[in-house]
């Protein structure tokens, strides 16, 4: 069933000129890094979000916010691109794929060969840090240097605003220019392959009910049901690496 499946995804690719990739938790599990929502293994299952509003109020929130960055810091590090990846970068390099739209914040799509300008991150990245008010980047390890000096975040170097990964928060607004480049991405797309998202997380996952209402084909690989289902043209519930590697001669 497998074969039959990686077959079908192949046809799909190869009648296809412009695909936009549509990439959630599932592709980076297979690197190693946790997602947010699985039952009894998710994040937000083991702790409480912090939200948007009780950063910008609270020392401690914004302390504990980081401590748990910086306890993520071995395995964000440790993570490297898998198959999935590395199929994505090939369909990226030979001109199939002409974006891909991301959920993910950890920069796996980029480490893998991907230029920035054809990564769309919608909930931002963690691997570096922006002030809130000035937008001046700064680097993860300056930061956890001074913190496991002091046990508090320093504030920016530019204007003293206040420091947070790059990331999007509950309760933060979506950032309006990615969102505008995955929506110009999407209509633009004659397919729309879902690859690891549950797509239960909106506005994100909105973009391939919108590529699907625009006549584009949409494939879905993830382990579990997705509520775009019913709408897929193919749906296939098994490993991402597996899959798209077979489908794309990526091993």
């Amino acid at each position: 069933m497998l074969t039959t499946h990686i077959a079908s995804l192949r046809t799909m690719l190869e009648a296809s000129k412009r695909v936009v990739v549509f990439t959630g938790a599932g592709i980076s599990t297979e690197s190693g890094i946790p997602d947010f929502r699985s039952p009894g293994t998710g994040t937000w299952e083991k702790m409480k979000p912090i939200y948007f509003d009780d950063f910008l109020r609270s020392p401690e929130a914004r302390r504990e916010a980081w401590r748990r960055r910086f306890e993520s810091d071995p395995t964000m590090r440790a993570a490297e691109p898998n198959r999935g990846h590395r199929a994505v970068a090939r369909l990226v390099r030979e001109g199939k794929v002409h974006a891909v739209i991301t959920q993910n914040i950890d920069g796996l799509h980029q480490a893998s060969g991907i230029p920035d300008a054809q990564v769309i991150e919608l909930h931002g990245n963690t691997t570096y840090a922006t002030c809130l008010s000035c937008g001046t980047r700064h680097e993860i390890a300056d930061i956890h240097a001074a913190f496991a000096q002091t046990d508090a975040v320093p504030d920016c170097r530019a204007c003293g605003g206040l420091l947070k990964t790059a990331t999007i928060s509950f309760g933060q607004a979506m950032p309006e220019e990615p969102m505008l480049r995955a929506r110009a991405a999407v209509l633009a797309a004659d397919l729309c392959l879902v690859l690891g998202s549950s797509l239960v997380v909106y506005p994100a996952a909105g973009f391939p009910q919108m590529a699907k209402h625009n006549g584009a084909g949409l494939a879905i690989v993830n382990r579990q049901e997705t509520p775009l289902d019913g709408i897929a043209d193919l749906v296939i519930q098994d490993g991402i690496g597996d899959v798209l590697g077979g489908a794309v001669g990526v091993n």
